[in-house]
């Protein structure tokens, strides 16, 4: 996507180059097919979820490998994207791609694997299986946070190629994934400590009471560079498009704040009867709150 750092405006010949997955280094073009793949891997079992039937909710549903495969997905095809505009050499961006593409297929494969043989992926230490699938996930969670980590303090640092719109769109993006990173890490801690201590129904029920604030940060990091580029596609000029990614960032911090005080609120005062599961914040997959709802209200 060099044409993104020229600052010129879009030809159709130069957007058909932009997009050429063949144009680009083994590493992206593999993160490219692999983060395809694992989406497909989220509809299918979203198909699977309709036929089959069941509960959305709990450890044991279709829901995860659905929510996970999509948003793994997007986020690998997310980060082989953006990474291009960090100023890292060949070599390390290419080993930063590679841990990441075999990262989300284990944390994908691993949570499918588990839903299919109905027992939970997370905190389950019931089998030695079991207890092997769940450190896997951890550990790849732990390098989940350092690859990501790292393009972060990257792009933080101001080492980026780009306008001046893209790189506060990448600064901004990346400073909302280290809040969503956050989360996880603490929902993660959360979960273990509950099921290390005896209480595993409330490290089911409970380790995702931060998903809201996990959900709506995550993907800023896609969502403010396609501002910005969906701005630079429309024609406008620098200022304009800097103004418009001021102005997604600032409707992301607000919908931040929003999710914060709305987690701790639940938090301090207990989910009121009827509440909406926690799963069903999950906005990576919006028509989770609709499956709720429906089943909340017996209809089909």
């Amino acid at each position: 996507m060099n044409s993104i750092t020229t600052g010129k405006r879009w030809s159709p010949a130069r957007l058909r180059s932009a997009f050429t997955v063949r144009s680009r280094p083994p590493a992206e073009r593999a993160a490219y097919v692999v983060g395809a793949v694992l989406m497909a891997v989220g509809v299918f079992h979203l198909g699977v979820f309709l036929v089959d039937g069941g509960s959305w909710e709990g450890p044991v549903s279709w829901r995860k490998p659905t929510t996970f495969g999509l948003s793994f997905g997007l986020t690998l095809i997310t980060i082989a994207w953006i990474s291009s505009h960090l100023v890292v050499g060949p070599r390390t961006r290419a080993w930063l791609l590679g841990l990441f593409t075999a990262d989300c297929v284990l944390e994908v494969g691993g949570i499918s694997l588990q839903a299919w043989r109905g027992v939970p992926s997370h905190f389950n230490s019931q089998t030695p299986f079991d207890r092997t699938v769940a450190m896997s996930l951890a550990l790849g969670g732990a390098v989940l946070v350092g690859v990501l980590g790292t393009m972060a303090v990257v792009a933080l640092r101001g080492r980026l190629r780009g306008t001046r719109d893209m790189r506060l769109a990448l600064r901004a993006g990346f400073a909302f994934l280290l809040v969503g990173l956050a989360t996880g890490v603490l929902m993660i801690v959360k979960g273990t400590t509950l099921y290390r201590s005896g209480d595993h129904q409330a490290a089911f029920e409970t380790a995702g009471s931060w998903k809201p604030v996990h959900g709506v940060t995550l993907h800023a990091v896609l969502v403010l560079p396609l501002i910005a580029e969906g701005a630079r596609l429309l024609g406008w000029d620098e200022r304009r498009r800097h103004g418009a990614v001021v102005i997604g960032t600032g409707l992301y911090l607000v919908a931040t704040l929003v999710a914060v005080l709305a987690v701790t609120t639940t938090v301090s005062a207990g989910p009121p009867p009827g509440a909406i599961p926690s799963g069903a914040w999950d906005c990576r997959v919006p028509g989770a709150v609709i499956v709720a709802r429906s089943a909340r209200s017996g209809r089909p």
